[in-house]
This record gives C-alpha cells, structure tokens and sequence, in this order.
C-alpha cells in the first residue's frame, strides 16, 4: 500500500498534472491540500475516472483538503474535535478547511493544512499553536484508546522542525521568520512525544533535501527550499513503513505546484 500528500495549491489549476502523476506514482491514497476551491467546483470525475473515491472539504477559494483512496474511503471527519476557529481584526471566527480524514485500507488518513503563522507577532501564529496542540491532544488520545490504532497524520505542517529543514537558518532567524520559531517547532516536536513519527525522514535524510519551493527568486533552480510536508505515523502504522520518497521531479516545469508529493510504502 502507497499513501501520498501533496501540496498541489489549486487542484482546478493542476488537475492535467495530478491525473498525470496518479498514473505515474500508482499510488493507493492520496491526501491532498490547498484545493482552493468549493465542494461544488471540485474535480470529481478526475479521481473517479482512475478508481479511487474522494472526499473534499472546502468551502471557499482558500485552504481546501481532500483524500483519494482505492482502497476504501470509511467513516470521513471533515474536521477534528477542538479544531481552532478563526477570525481576524474581529471578525467572526470560522473553522477554516484545513483537516479530513477517511479509513482507507485500514488506516485513518488525515489530511491536513496547517495554519502558516504569517508573522511571528500575527494573531494568525496564535491560532497556528493552538491548532496544533489540538490536534496533537487528539492524535495522542487517539493513542492512548487503542495502542493498535494505525493512523497517518499527512499533508502541509508548515514548520521546519530542525535547521536542516531550511536552505539557509541564519537568513531566516536574522528576519525572524516563521516556520522555524521556537514555539513551532515545539508544536510540531510534541507530536513525537505523543507516539507519533515521521516516517520519511530515515529515507530521505538532508541537508538539503526539501519539499517546498518557493515560486519567487529561482528558488528551486537554487535549490533553496523547505521541509515542511511530512508523513507522521502512530506506532502501529510506523511499524509497516518499508520505503519513502519525496517526488521532487514533479515540482519541475510549467504549471507545477511549489510542494512536491511525499510517498511512503507500506507493507
């Protein structure tokens, strides 16, 4: 079995190349964010026409996540318990469309999109670290209620947890950028502590080995990007990852997205 995450900001914008890459990748499930775009505009026959069922939460031209599996789509949450609302300069708060989640062939997939920060001072890294230790509050229940549970927590986590996760740590803390602040990658490490790892970095080991390019400044000829897509795995789950790879061929060309799709292989 073979679960993807991918980036692909805009599915309408991309669909020729994920059709293009779903027959190339054979994979089983893939977890998809920053569709950009509603249920009603969402590509649908693109993934039926290759076998694979699919959810989609979105409900505006922003944010937006979704889970094509051919091998079962079970028991779909378009969100989790304590899922953070937001709402800038007093607007009214809105759970945004950034988690689902599906059974597929077993294992409870969660699609997610999380929160950028913006800023180091925004109200918006706020509601970043709250998103994220609610899900990790969840994600450890999870856990603890059934030590066997296989779940796969995937997609855009916007955190570079460790200095080789960046081209270039120096520029980024000299400008105090996100990403890479204490407080998140706090967040993002408590995960680990919660039982859950990520499973492609053993495969995939940097420096320099990245899944994010911005579209700005030739940074991807300059190989200067991030690490911010990963494939964190309950123990369970962990213990049946045999391979990982991250597609950076596909971030190449005209009409690419600026995250590569992430792959891990279960056995």
């Amino acid at each position: 079995m073979r679960i993807a995450t991918w980036n692909v900001n805009s599915l309408r914008a991309r669909a020729d190349r994920v059709e293009a890459w779903l027959d190339r990748s054979d994979v089983d499930v893939l977890a998809l964010q920053e569709t950009k775009c509603r249920d009603e505009n969402f590509p649908w026959d693109l993934f039926e026409r290759k076998g694979y069922a699919v959810a989609h939460a979105g409900v505006n031209q922003w944010n937006g996540v979704a889970i094509a599996s051919r091998v079962g789509l079970d028991d779909v949450e378009r969100s989790f318990a304590g899922q953070p609302a937001f709402g800038k300069e007093g607007a009214e708060a809105v759970q945004e469309s950034r988690a689902i989640a599906a059974t597929c062939g077993g294992v409870r997939v969660w699609s997610l999109y999380v929160p950028n920060g913006r800023d180091r001072n925004d109200p918006h890294m706020q509601y970043k670290i709250e998103w994220l230790t609610a899900l990790k509050d969840q994600a450890a229940g999870w856990i603890a209620e059934d030590p066997d549970a296989q779940v796969a927590l995937v997609g855009d986590w916007n955190v570079a947890p460790r200095d080789e996760d960046v081209w270039d740590i120096e520029l980024f803390e000299r400008e105090e950028s996100t990403h890479v602040s204490a407080p998140e990658r706090a967040a993002f490490t408590a995960f680990e502590g919660a039982g859950f790892t990520d499973v492609v970095r053993p495969f995939t080991p940097g420096p320099g080995v990245y899944t994010y390019w911005d579209y700005k400044q030739l940074r991807f000829p300059r190989r200067e990007g991030m690490r911010i897509d990963f494939i964190l795995a309950s123990p369970a789950l962990a213990a049946r990852v045999t391979g990982a790879s991250i597609d950076r061929q596909e971030r190449k060309g005209k009409g690419a997205s600026d995250h590569a799709p992430v792959v891990v292989e279960l056995a």
